[in-house]
């Protein structure tokens, strides 16, 4: 008898949830144990079910799937996760990559993409898009210790992380739009990224955020 692969979705949307357990349950030997609409429940639900295979949303209302993947890679190394997601994560792939995810897959997606992507995994292989694959240059890109934050620009980095607009950042350390613009310009030069979303992942990987975190 084969093997039932437990798999766990995580994705705060009711509607996305229940239609990717439909789309999940018609591949064979998969059972879906549990949904988890947070990473908290995810967690909680990971250490009850020990799922094989996880299926998580990158954009949680309290955490980013990231977080949420590399803490359970720390403790579980052999689940495999498929981040599935509905904003484009083209830019932190290699962070992703690090982290151990064994999947990146647009909830844009059709239903034989998604239990094809399943079965590789099953087999111990991975799908990757062809439009990301022929752009794709694997390097290095994890925060370094020899990245310097000011205190300013570490402030800056935490409401950001929150979800705060550059209006809002100005409005609550007393300087124009533009003042954060060159703030981020620096921010982003001193991490070595180009983008918003590749800022944050840096940051919320890194000790700044930790420590502010405490704070």
């Amino acid at each position: 008898m084969s093997m039932r692969r437990r798999t766990l979705i995580v994705d705060d949307h009711p509607v996305m949830a229940l239609a990717t357990k439909m789309v999940l349950e018609q591949i064979e030997h998969i059972e879906v144990v549990a949904i988890a609409a947070s990473g908290k429940a995810c967690l909680e639900l990971n250490e009850l079910y020990k799922p094989d295979l996880i299926m998580l949303d990158y954009n949680l209302p309290d955490q980013f799937g990231s977080v949420v993947a590399k803490q359970i890679k720390k403790n579980s190394p052999g689940t495999h996760i498929i981040i599935f997601t509905g904003i484009d994560v083209t830019d932190i792939y290699n962070q992703l990559i690090t982290i151990g995810v064994s999947g990146i897959l647009s909830k844009d997606s059709n239903e034989r993409a998604i239990q094809n992507m399943i079965r590789c995994i099953l087999d111990d292989c991975t799908m990757i898009p062809l439009a990301l694959y022929r752009g794709m240059q694997l390097t290095t890109s994890l925060p370094t210790q020899d990245t310097l934050l000011t205190k300013d620009e570490i402030h800056i980095m935490t409401l950001l992380v929150r979800g705060a607009t550059q209006e809002q950042i100005a409005h609550e350390i007393f300087v124009s739009k533009r003042s954060v613009d060159n703030y981020l310009k620096k921010i982003y030069n001193k991490l070595s990224v180009k983008s918003r979303i590749q800022a944050i992942e840096k940051f919320v990987q890194s000790n700044y955020y930790v420590e502010a975190d405490k704070s």
